[in-house]
This record gives structure tokens, C-alpha cells and sequence, in this order.
């Protein structure tokens, strides 16, 4: 598959999916775990996914996959990005605190960057560290601005949050070489085809239990958008953006959440802004130029 966007248009489409993954910390707490437990919430997302990806797939793709090997990678790629890295993150910030999870997820771009530069040989460029260390500051200091106590949360916990690190950024790895070759839908359709049985026995119980006719608008709204927004949205965005941009790249958005997450409430809940907020934009913002690297017109950054 040809590459039919730019570098600009790509990390638009990153900064798009970190405002929604930004927005889903506020949006998610509507619904969780008064109304839907968390592994039944999983499986809804995966599900909904699958369905429509398929959906649109047949009706505007009808891309097949060339290989058995291709098939096996989608399949391992739903196991990290479909399964193990929604089951430990909801699972592990059950067992630890928030500034636990929050501190170990911004870790993830430098889990990316090791990754990619020993599984796809990805140029470890000075600049590139230098950005992520930046981006990783400017994210730590959002993270801890109500207070630093990495004692609250279980090691247990910790060690599931970083098992869901690790495992996402896998599976950005995993699909890089797949976005050069295939449509964004037609990975994602099988990875979330794939991705259903997996959660299935987590999360069937919990959709059993769901009271339904208990929704308020609010709640339902707040469902469509998390598997609507927060789903489908975010990883097809992501998708499309590892057509040009690598693994590393694309994982350094996350320094984006906390930054977004911030700004909704202030904006929403009334919360006054901080200057503490401003320092830590300039730093993310000084990474993303820095990890970017506009001057060259190679596509692999």
C-alpha cells in the first residue's frame, strides 16, 4: 500500500487521538465500574471494534491479507494491542494508585524506543533521546502536581501497568511493517476480529451482569464515546500514522494524555491553570520538534 499522507498530517492525527485518549480519564469514570465493570467495558470495545471495522472494510476496502505470516502477526499484534494491554492497565490501576500507573505509562515511549531500535532497527538519533527525555520531564511534572508518592500503589499493580506499557508499545512495533503494506482497516479489522476471542472469557460475565435500563443519557453517551472516540478513533489513528512516522514517534504522544487531560478540566471543571502546566507544554512541545525532525524528508521518523 502506497503512502497517501504527509508527516504533518500524520502527527495531527496523533495529536486527534491524544485528545481523545485524553479525554477518556474524565469520560471513562462516568461509566466505570457503577455500570460497567471494567473487563465487561473491554469487551464491549474490542467487539464494537471489530464489527465496525468489518463493516466498513467490506463496504470501502475489500483489501485481503497476502499471507499466512501476515495473519500470524495480526494475531499476535491483537493479543498485545487488543487483549493483554487493556487487561493489565484496568487491572493494575485497581491494585495501585493513579500517580503509580500515570508515572510508569509516560515510561512507554522509552520502552518503544529500546524496542524498536533491536526488533526494527530503528536509528537511535541523539536528538531523538533528547526529545523524549524532554517530553518525558514535561509529562512527569503534569503527573505530580497533586503530590509524588510512588508508596501508595502494590507492586503488583505496578508490575500489570507496566506489562500494559510495554505490551501497547509492542504492538505499535508489531504493526509498523503491516502499515506500509495494508489499509489501516483492514489491520484493524483483524486485529479486533482476532482480538474478541481473547477477551471474551474476561469480559463476558461482567456484560451478563449489565443493567441496562439503568443508562442515563449521560452514561450512554459516555459509551458511545469511548468505543466510538476512545476505540476505534484513537487505533485507527495511530494506524494510519504508522504509514509514515515510526513506532517511537507515534508512542511519544502519550505525553499528550496528561497534557489534554489537564486542559479539559480546566476548561469543564473549572480548575484553575497552573504554571507548572505551561513549563511542562513547553517541554512536551520542544520534544515533539526535537523527536520529529522536520528538516529531513525521510518518512521513517
Amino acid at each position: 500500500m502506497g503512502k497517501s499522507i504527509t508527516k504533518l498530517q500524520a502527527h495531527l492525527f496523533l495529536v486527534g487521538a491524544s485528545f481523545a485518549y485524553g479525554a477518556n480519564y474524565n469520560v471513562a469514570k462516568i461509566v466505570m465500574p457503577d455500570y460497567i465493570q471494567p473487563k465487561g467495558f473491554i469487551l464491549m470495545r474490542v467487539a464494537f471494534a471489530a464489527i465496525l471495522f468489518t463493516i466498513i472494510h467490506a463496504f470501502f476496502v475489500k483489501e485481503k491479507v497476502e499471507s499466512k505470516q501476515d495473519y500470524r502477526k495480526l494475531i499476535v499484534a491483537a493479543f498485545f494491542g487488543a487483549c493483554l494491554n487493556m487487561i493489565t492497565f484496568f487491572e493494575g490501576l485497581s491494585l495501585t494508585s493513579p500517580i503509580n500507573a500515570s508515572v510508569i505509562m509516560v515510561s512507554s515511549p522509552i520502552l518503544v524506543l529500546i524496542m524498536s531500535a533491536f526488533i526494527l532497527k530503528e536509528k537511535v538519533t541523539l536528538k531523538k533521546v533528547i526529545g523524549i527525555v524532554l517530553g518525558l520531564s514535561g509529562a512527569l511534572i503534569l503527573v505530580s502536581m497533586n503530590g509524588l508518592d510512588l508508596c501508595n500503589g502494590s507492586t503488583l499493580g505496578d508490575i500489570l501497568v507496566i506489562v500494559n506499557a510495554s505490551s501497547y508499545g509492542y504492538y505499535l512495533i508489531l504493526i509498523k511493517p503491516l502499515a506500509t503494506k495494508y489499509h489501516p482497516f483492514t489491520i484493524l479489522k483483524w486485529v479486533f476480529i482476532f482480538g474478541v476471542p481473547l477477551v471474551l472469557p474476561f469480559g463476558i460475565m461482567d456484560i451478563v451482569e449489565v443493567q441496562w435500563h439503568t443508562f442515563t443519557p449521560e452514561v450512554t453517551w459516555s459509551v458511545v464515546f469511548v468505543l466510538v472516540g476512545a476505540t476505534c478513533i484513537t487505533y485507527l489513528f495511530n494506524a494510519i500514522s504508522l504509514q509514515v512516522l515510526n513506532a517511537s514517534t507515534t508512542s511519544f504522544y502519550i505525553y499528550f494524555q496528561p497534557l489534554i487531560a489537564g486542559a479539559i478540566a480546566v476548561f469543564l471543571f473549572d480548575e484553575q491553570p497552573r504554571w507548572e502546566q505551561l513549563y511542562a507544554t513547553i517541554l512536551i512541545f520542544t520534544g515533539v520538534a526535537l523527536v520529529s525532525n522536520w528538516s529531513k524528508k525521510s518518512t521513517t521518523n
